[in-house]
């Protein structure tokens, strides 16, 4: 685990920044201006939550980690219903309150990223139901107007679930976020090469996505992170009962710049070209 020192490494220049540089909603988030015609209530909403619901999915978000009450709903049905809402901050944060895990996986796509407060990114970033959620929760952050400051105190918590997210938000940063300092992205780079092994395992996980994701923003910090990942090893993550597998860092970075680099100029450009990942999957 990155001791307090080597992390302040990483973020004091993010500190540093002037208040104007924070960083810029995402350009694909759709506006609370936007409201829908006819807003659903928290009652008609957990109604049709129950009603999707189906014993097998509650079983498969179980073994992925998720606590708590839950109706098991599948992405694909929360997609349908997100569409039906949009953009709906006072109904996700109803959602949220009901501890319910299908709700709060469908508050983390309706929320409205700038009315997101500190201490609400906070709260959800801990009480995420699923940490295959966590990508949500963050992106939610990258998209606010708290992004810097989150990463920064993020990354420096002694809450194994913050710091978590940390890193997985600086990998959103290293997407969204075209003026975030590529030098603190190399910083951070080094971190990792430094203390995924001994990190726990959730942060293990986030630290390797972290890697894959600053591979893809530019043709520096590609080099940058083949050479880090060829240096680290294989990097194990454990799981759980799931199907789901550590991604080998320089494979996963290679082929993203493959499939997106030839036409967008790098795969972090073609993320920045397609709306907000937490409301297209």
């Amino acid at each position: 685990m990155p001791t307090k020192k080597t992390v302040k490494k990483t973020v004091k220049k993010v500190a540093a920044q002037p208040a104007a540089k924070a960083s810029k909603p995402f350009a694909a988030t759709p506006s609370a201006a936007k409201a829908p015609a006819a807003r659903m209530s928290l009652s008609k909403v957990m109604a049709m939550l129950e009603k999707l619901g189906t014993e097998q999915t509650r079983k498969t978000w179980a073994r992925h980690g998720a606590k708590g009450p839950m109706f098991g709903v599948l992405f694909g049905e929360l997609f349908k219903l997100m569409k039906r809402i949009d953009v709906d901050h006072e109904l996700a944060r109803e959602l949220w309150a009901t501890g319910n895990v299908d709700a709060r996986n469908l508050a983390m796509k309706i929320a409205d990223p700038l009315a997101m407060t500190p201490d609400e990114l906070d709260r959800w970033a801990i009480e995420n139901p699923m940490r295959m959620c966590s990508l949500y929760v963050a992106t939610l952050a990258a998209e606010g107007t708290h992004a810097r400051n989150k990463v920064r105190e993020w990354l420096s918590s002694s809450n194994e679930r913050l710091r978590a997210s940390g890193w997985t938000l600086l990998g959103r940063l290293s997407d969204l976020d075209e003026s975030f300092p590529e030098d603190q992205l190399l910083c951070g780079v080094e971190v990792i090469e430094k203390s995924i092994h001994s990190a726990p395992n959730d942060v293990k996980n986030d630290m390797n996505w972290a890697l894959i994701t600053i591979g893809c923003r530019s043709s520096a910090m590609r080099k940058g992170v083949l050479a880090a990942a060829k240096r680290i090893g294989e990097v194990t993550v454990d799981h759980g009962n799931t199907a789901c597998k550590t991604p080998d860092v320089a494979q996963t970075v290679e082929k993203m710049w493959a499939r997106s680099g030839a036409k967008f100029g790098s795969p972090a450009a073609h993320e920045r070209s397609m709306k907000s990942m937490r409301r297209r999957c």
